[in-house]
């Protein structure tokens, strides 16, 4: 056998490799639980999404908060992703759905109490997607004269023609090796 009629042996084993690990990829996926009904006001453009995210996490300690209208913001899918390090400098990061998100969180932020605001936002658009760099600040109390975290939220919206969703955000804190650069704050 000829070196060339081996290569395009090996290629054509290849392709017929490779067909059903295509096939498998373009089955959809499994279809994750539909979201809440939305406010229309909530979804109704980058800004409003955006306001209602912040919105619906901030309270007063024991105020409980509507974790369906938090919910009701996110495409099907959509995820919500922690980075940082631990004490030890090792960087991570932790996946989670909506529902994972209230699993995790929601009962620390309505017992401590918790406020998140917007400080500064970049954005990008691209067609039916939008990218925003929202840099934030949180308080446990709204009245509280520092912050004790501050970071950068990344925040990937879709519009579908009829409302805004948001696909994932994913964050990071500021600390003192990563602090947040002046291009991000006000």
């Amino acid at each position: 056998m000829t070196r060339t009629m081996r290569l395009m042996l090996m290629g054509g084993l290849g392709v017929w490799l490779a067909v059903p690990a295509l096939s498998r990829a373009q089955q959809p996926a499994p279809a994750a639980p539909a979201a809440p009904a939305a406010n229309p006001a909530d979804v109704s453009s980058p800004d409003a999404i955006i306001a209602a995210l912040y919105d619906v996490i901030s309270g007063a300690a024991g105020q409980k908060r509507n974790w369906d209208r938090f919910r009701s913001l996110f495409l099907p899918g959509g995820r919500l992703i922690g980075t940082g390090q631990n004490p030890q400098g090792v960087r991570r990061y932790r996946v989670m759905t909506p529902d994972e998100y209230v699993q995790l969180s929601g009962t620390v932020l309505e017992r401590d109490g918790f406020f998140e605001r917007e400080l500064h936002r970049e954005t990008s658009t691209f067609g039916n997607v939008l990218h925003a760099f929202s840099t934030y600040d949180s308080k446990r109390k709204l009245e509280d004269p520092q912050p004790f975290a501050r970071g950068i939220n990344s925040i990937q919206l879709f519009n579908d023609g009829t409302r805004w969703w948001v696909v994932t955000i994913f964050w990071d804190a500021e600390r003192a090796n990563n602090p947040i650069p002046a291009r991000y704050l006000p």
